[in-house]
């Protein structure tokens, strides 16, 4: 990792802690793939293409399944909304979807499956429950292991950075070729590993949307790497896109 005007023995020090950041967070050795979505385009577990979502639509001008608490918390200015459809409080199952506005309309552009934290969900995040927060969140830098496929998002491309552990298994090797950092606890216009916890450490932080790997995570939310590539180059910083995830009870509340 290259910070302009750190010695070399800082930027060591910052890469390890940024390490242990990134393992709090996402993936860890107890993580095991479950089970597989489908489609063999991507060598992946959980790859899938992007599919137009048939997620049912009442009210054009409202996001399917989001009830007043969290709809309300949607900026108005925001033109898109990735919405995370958690099967239960206590799954790591998920479904997520990209909407995007048009006038005064929601309009479903695409879904994939995905996992959220082993756990489940909560309102009440902390570091270690492995369970994801639920909420509304900016979407608003980006990076990984892999160059900018084309994203209108900052973009922050560092090898050593979001590189996991070889110790955590064949299955979690490409879990951050590309990632998105998620506004939970975090300043946004910093990259995805910026250690910086507004709400001090004990509230979380570094969750980010990423690869999936097949199951569950400690509290980011994963999909297929079609679905990363598209996402990014779909979300534009001028239109303030925000994440809104959580089990479907709470999202309907």
């Amino acid at each position: 990792m290259k910070i302009p005007g750190l010695p070399r023995k800082a930027v060591v020090l910052t890469a390890f802690g940024t390490l242990l950041a990134t393992v709090s967070a996402c993936g860890t050795e107890a993580s095991v793939p479950a089970r597989s979505h489908g489609a063999a385009a991507s060598p992946r577990p959980g790859a899938q293409s992007s599919t137009v979502s048939t997620a049912p639509t009442t009210d054009p001008a409202r996001i399917p399944g989001v009830g007043d608490r969290l709809f309300r918390q949607i900026p108005r200015d925001s033109g898109q909304v990735v919405a995370v459809y958690g099967e239960d409080e206590d799954s790591a199952d998920s479904t997520v979807v990209l909407y995007t506005r048009e006038g005064p309309e929601w309009r479903a552009v695409a879904e994939w499956p995905g996992h959220n934290g082993r756990n489940g969900w909560t309102t009440d995040h902390h570091m270690g429950d492995e369970r994801s927060p639920v909420g509304v969140f900016g979407l608003s830098d980006a990076g990984g292991v892999l160059a900018d496929p084309g994203t209108r998002l900052p973009y922050n491309q560092d090898e050593e950075a979001y590189a996991p552990p070889n110790d955590w298994g064949e299955a979690h090797q490409h879990d951050f070729d590309y990632v998105i950092a998620i506004d939970y606890n975090r300043l946004p216009g910093t990259p995805p590993y910026d250690l910086t916890r507004p709400e001090g450490d004990d509230k979380g932080g570094g969750i980010w949307l990423h690869l999936d790997h097949g199951d569950g995570t400690s509290a980011c939310v994963g999909v297929s790497k079609d679905a990363m590539e598209f996402l990014l180059r779909t979300l534009d910083p001028d239109r303030h896109p925000v994440m809104v995830m959580g089990d479907r009870a709470e999202l309907r509340a």
